[in-house]
């Protein structure tokens, strides 16, 4: 019984990882439409928002209640995280690949290590060190600046996935310190709640509502919400209830294969033998990083609330 309780517990939180892991396929549809990489960022963030608040209107709406300081963090975590990776991660997409973009975006973790060591002075051990070598020079063979010297990537597509990563692990800096006060669903909503403010003030998103008259845009950015963005992170977060953290990042490590399978299989990507051995690098330099030494649920992991 305890066995198959943890393979549920595995599947569950690897389904969660596999939502984000389908982005592509919920963003392709909306740059057909004509929509720019800002704008699916504005519909991602507004359709989430919607969904979540519902959700816990219906179901938790006693965590709807918060202290009004702490919306500094939400609105932090909401614009300068949430809504600036991102762009930096579909602009990525749109110029390059999926793959390259979320190769990129899994820089974050080590991005979180070293702001982690600079305000919240944790320790940089050779473990983490070793990482961040191993990120460095899979980006490297990802990009093509390894091992012939041809970086076939502009280094403009390049900066803003290495920002992707960067931004992305703001979302921890803003967090970490309400963890403590508010459920992983409470600081998720609010956040969206900041991001889909920011992008209607900064979006151009109110002046394309007619080409929400098509079908597949609506069905595009209703599963771009619900199951790239919801779904994930209820999946995802269930699993964590029953896990350690770092087991369930590490677990998470299945999103960046799911979303190199999906450019190759459905969008007509193209990978060449060091670029997989590029991605195979990056990955593991975040497992090494999940796999700090943390000491069950104790050693609180705050890359553990994803909200791709």
């Amino acid at each position: 019984m305890k066995k198959l309780l943890s393979l549920k517990v595995y599947i569950i939180t690897i389904a969660g990882a596999t939502c984000w892991g389908l982005i592509g396929l919920f963003i392709t549809p909306l740059y057909d439409r004509g929509f720019t990489p800002w704008d699916v960022v504005a519909i991602r963030g507004i359709f989430t928002f919607v969904i979540l608040f519902l959700l816990m209107s219906i179901f938790y709406r006693d965590q709807l209640r918060t202290r009004l300081k702490d919306h500094l963090f939400f609105a932090g975590a909401g614009i300068f995280s949430i809504a600036l990776f991102n762009f930096f991660y579909f602009e990525v997409f749109s110029q390059s690949s999926l793959s390259l973009a979320v190769t990129l975006l899994y820089t974050g973790p080590l991005f979180v290590t070293i702001l982690s060591r600079l305000f919240f002075k944790e320790v940089l051990t050779i473990r983490k060190g070793v990482a961040l070598v191993l990120a460095v020079i899979g980006c490297a063979f990802v990009v093509g600046l390894l091992p012939f010297g041809q970086g076939g990537i502009p280094m403009r597509t390049l900066l803003m996935g290495v920002l992707s990563g960067f931004c992305y692990a703001l979302y921890s800096i803003f967090s970490k310190p309400i963890t403590k006060r508010y459920s992983a669903l409470t600081i998720t909503t609010y956040t969206f709640f900041y991001t889909s403010i920011f992008m209607l003030l900064t979006s151009d998103i109110l002046k394309k509502t007619n080409q929400f008259q098509h079908g597949d845009v609506w069905m595009a950015a209703v599963l771009l919400a619900l199951v790239a963005t919801v779904g994930g992170f209820l999946f995802y977060t269930s699993g964590l209830t029953h896990l350690e953290a770092s087991k369930a990042s590490i677990l998470a490590t299945i999103e960046p294969i799911v979303a190199v399978l999906t450019g190759v299989l459905f969008l007509g990507e193209h990978l060449r033998g060091w670029q997989l051995l590029g991605i195979g690098l990056v990955l593991y330099s975040a497992i090494l990083v999940a796999g700090k030494g943390s000491k069950g649920k104790k050693a609180v992991n705050i890359q553990a609330y994803k909200t791709h």
